[in-house]
């Protein structure tokens, strides 16, 4: 019997996450587990860091990323009503998952970005392979149907991620923290899993370490969301439950579908990344033919600067 952690927010998800990655790590060991992912909002700063702590500690690293999806194309950055973006979590499941959740994770900054650096469903379609998707919280978009009745809505995405992932790489995500609403979400996902055939999985939302980190973790999201304890309107986690919690915890909170639990370590047992360190590894630059061939290095060097320079300038004027 054993519990891996697939949904877990470090320091990294800035101003969201407060767990330190050798202070998480530290505690995952205390509670014997042999397995933690990290899943930072949209940004993987801290992957490497955390990769090189889990190995120092006998705790094997899943590598990974909550993205932000947006409803349509990523090039598209025009207020409109309805959501602006979705969660999702991606887990790497080898190096060329590895590889592909970069890409995704890059991409979503220099194509994608409106207030989250956002991706689309075409960037999934490109890059998909490798890599194991799970529904997300609340704030995936299988769950937000779910809550706003539209069950049907939910089981096409549902199916569409199936379809894209492939057998046994999506799963729908179970989550209690005490909330109502995930209740009766969970409900809908134990029956679309069922008629559609995906499996399950049990996660806590972990944005703090020990559940006594609630009230720090509360000031925290103040100090992002610039409003006062005080503030009744205010973004809160209520429940104080988003915190690292043991095997036994987490079988406690879903004693309807162990299999939930079990899927976990199935997930951790899947992906296996390794980085190999204290390489010199360079990029690929193809150099136009034409200018190999009518020119030396130094010049096509001095041609590509004097652009780049005119560049600045005109973005400077403007």
């Amino acid at each position: 019997m054993s519990f891996t952690h697939l949904h877990v927010h470090t320091g990294y998800s800035l101003l969201d996450g407060s767990c330190k990655i050798k202070e998480i790590i530290s505690r995952a060991k205390e509670l014997n587990m042999t397995s933690l992912a990290i899943t930072d909002h949209g940004v993987m700063y801290g992957v490497i860091d955390f990769y090189k702590e889990a190995k120092a500690n006998g705790i094997k690293p899943i590598l990974g990323c909550e993205v932000y999806v947006s409803p349509s194309s990523r090039f598209e950055k025009q207020a409109k009503q309805g959501d602006r973006y979705y969660h999702l979590i991606l887990l790497a499941k080898n190096n060329e998952g590895y590889e592909n959740l970069t890409k995704i994770v890059s991409k979503g900054f220099t194509e994608g970005f409106y207030y989250k650096p956002r991706i689309d469903f075409e960037l999934l379609q490109e890059y998909h392979e490798g890599i194991i998707a799970l529904s997300a919280c609340l704030a995936g978009e299988i769950p937000k149907l779910i809550s706003r009745g539209r069950e049907d809505d939910a089981k096409k995405v549902a199916r569409k991620y199936k379809d894209l992932f492939g057998e046994g790489n999506f799963y729908l995500e179970l989550q209690n923290h005490g909330i109502p609403e995930q209740k009766f979400v969970n409900q809908s996902l134990v029956r679309i899993g069922k008629e559609l055939d995906i499996p399950l999985v049990a996660t806590n939302d972990i944005h703090y370490i020990n559940a006594e980190d609630a009230t720090a973790h509360d000031i925290l999201l103040c100090i992002q969301t610039g409003k006062t304890v005080s503030d009744p309107d205010r973004m809160r986690y209520e429940g104080g439950q988003f915190f690292l919690k043991s095997e036994d915890e987490m079988r406690a909170l879903f004693p309807y579908a162990p299999e939930a639990i079990e899927n976990t370590e199935k997930i951790a047992d899947m992906c296996n990344v390794e980085i190999k360190f204290g390489e010199t590894k360079l990029p690929e630059y193809q150099v136009p033919e034409d200018i190999l061939q009518r020119s030396t290095l130094r010049a096509y060097v001095r041609a590509v600067l004097k652009e780049t320079t005119l560049k600045i300038m005109k973005t400077v004027k403007r």
